[in-house]
């Protein structure tokens, strides 16, 4: 933990940086923030914080700017204990979906939108997923071009369909074999318990004898992969007039990262588990092309049980205060709309 005077100063660069992106100098934060300090003990100050990894100087003859330690710290230690509840989009929600409660996806289109409007970033969500459905019946029946055709058919009765490759070079008797196998082991079971037993005996696979039943659990693995959810991300326009996005190769890489549903999904798949809004800064997305981004998400609930992600993604220059409680009356929001009976 850093000293009270020390915070103080690393919280008047990184806001001075959120507010303007240029390199925040020690004589800017004396003129702009009454803190009594000299210019002098402001400009060791953020030396200090520099040799700590909070701050950087882009060049030797500039001012410093936060990096991914200073945010997270800024994130944790500074904002953390004034989180309020933001009325003005539950004013927007409330008027752009009271007519549509029973259209799950269209309201969560509906949030997205608002979010990116109230934030002037990316607006994001993800769908209920299928994860407590219990299934009914798995079939893989042999495709074209030497993939494979399964279909999932849960309690709730809906028919998932997906082609997956035939990277063994199954035959329609190893394909009928193996869907009999993972019929007889996993009907019954939830989406949720059948892809938690996957990972395990996968992660065990050394102990597996028989190659065919190998295969049929890294087919079943495949198969559920992704199953069910959608994403819904919302104004690539509202960044692209950001001081940080002037350098067209970084748009087209943004724009094919979050195109990508399968990194998407990835990436937020361990917010499901996690409670509260969770904040991804910079280096700790594991999506390459979304490393100069931040990811504030958080899950909405139905009935005390995650549900799905809403969330905001803009560059690390953001308003974390603002954004973060932005995203958490969303969630709340949406999980009160489950609460009373919408989106089924």
């Amino acid at each position: 933990m850093l000293d009270e005077r020390t915070e103080r100063v690393l919280w008047a660069v990184i806001q001075s940086y959120i507010e303007n992106p240029d390199p925040v100098g020690s004589r800017y934060v004396t003129k702009k923030y009454a803190f009594s300090y000299s210019p002098a003990t402001i400009r060791n100050i953020m030396a200090d914080l520099e040799d700590m990894g909070y701050l950087k100087q882009p060049h030797t003859s500039a001012g410093r700017v936060p990096t991914d330690k200073g945010y997270r710290y800024f994130v944790e230690h500074i904002i953390s204990r004034d989180i309020g509840y933001d009325e003005r989009l539950v004013e927007e929600l409330e008027r752009r979906i009271k007519n549509m409660v029973e259209d799950m996806d269209g309201v969560l289109n509906e949030a997205t939108k608002t979010l990116s409007t109230l934030s002037h970033f990316l607006g994001l969500a993800i769908s209920p997923g299928p994860e407590g459905s219990t299934l009914r019946r798995i079939e893989l029946v042999p495709y074209k071009d030497d993939r494979i055709a399964v279909l999932i058919l849960t309690d709730e009765g809906v028919i998932k369909h997906k082609i997956i490759k035939n990277e063994f070079s199954l035959t329609a008797n190893d394909l009928s074999s193996i869907a009999k196998y993972l019929n007889r082991e996993f009907t019954g079971y939830t989406i949720k318990e059948i892809r938690n037993q996957l990972v395990k005996e996968l992660a065990e696979d050394k102990n597996l004898c028989d190659t065919l039943i190998e295969r049929a659990l890294k087919l079943c693995h495949e198969s559920l992969d992704e199953y069910g959810a959608n994403v819904f991300i919302t104004g690539l326009s509202s960044i692209l007039d950001l001081p940080d996005f002037t350098d067209i190769e970084k748009i087209k890489e943004l724009s094919k990262a979050i195109e990508d549903k399968h990194k998407m999904i990835k990436l937020l798949d361990r917010i499901v588990q996690t409670e509260g809004v969770q904040v991804v800064i910079g280096s700790e997305n594991p999506i390459k092309e979304m490393s100069a981004m931040s990811i504030i998400a958080s899950t909405y609930k139905d009935k005390d049980r995650p549900a799905g992600i809403v969330g905001v993604i803009g560059p690390k220059r953001m308003d974390y205060k603002a954004v973060i409680t932005l995203v958490d009356t969303a969630a709340r929001y949406l999980s009160k709309i489950f609460e009373e009976g919408g989106g089924k």
